[in-house]
């Protein structure tokens, strides 16, 4: 697991109040969203009834994404049980249900969504304890990875695990938003380039 969603979890498992928390920081890493596209913004609030389930029981997304565009991701299985930790946490059923208007990310005092000035909060305050906790294990050159990252460090690292694994950059293209699979093709050579460097360290010269 990776060592933020890892600190996320403690968080929550410790103190439910980090229920938020981990849904958001497990939401924009494995749906590769732009913090942007789970804010409420002036002209959409991202609800509940966003999650969908087609006739073959496959779960989706609906997201109104940059260039103002209404896309539908794909939701693994493993973030359903996610979804329904959170949905339990605020007191709803298990899952979403079509005409459900509850903002997928819910203020805990006050009502309504959350700008993306305040999910901004709540990611740098996991990556801020995250970089703590790598700090004392692993030293600080590997920790500082953290210290620098933001946001959107979340989705494309979702997006570099895709690629490593072998999804067929079609599909992951358009789950992203890319206009066109060429703009995914350019950013996750670089991806693979890091990998082709890191695997070439270890070369001897004798």
């Amino acid at each position: 697991m990776p060592p933020l969603v890892h600190v996320a979890l403690e968080l929550a498992n410790q103190d439910r109040i980090y229920e938020r928390s981990l849904f958001v920081i497990t939401a924009l890493k494995t749906l590769f969203l732009r913090i942007s596209e789970l804010s409420e913004r002036p002209n959409w609030t991202p609800v509940m009834s966003h999650f969908w389930q087609d006739s073959d029981g496959n779960w989706w997304l609906k997201i109104f994404g940059k260039g103002r565009k209404l896309r539908d991701i794909t939701v693994p299985n493993s973030f359903i049980d996610y979804l329904k930790r959170y949905r339990q946490f605020r007191g709803l059923s298990p899952l979403p249900s079509s005409g459900e208007n509850h903002p997928i990310v819910e203020k805990i005092r006050g009502q309504g969504g959350m700008t993306s000035r305040q999910l901004i909060r709540i990611v740098q305050q996991v990556f801020d304890l995250a970089y703590d906790k790598m700090k004392e294990a692993e030293g600080e050159d590997n920790a500082r990875k953290l210290r620098e990252a933001s946001s959107h460090w979340l989705r494309h690292t979702g997006a570099s695990m895709e690629v490593e694994r072998g999804r067929a950059l079609k599909d992951l293209s358009e789950d992203l938003g890319h206009s066109s699979m060429a703009t995914t093709d350019t950013i996750y050579v670089q991806t693979e380039n890091r990998v082709r460097a890191e695997s070439g360290k270890s070369r001897n010269v004798k």
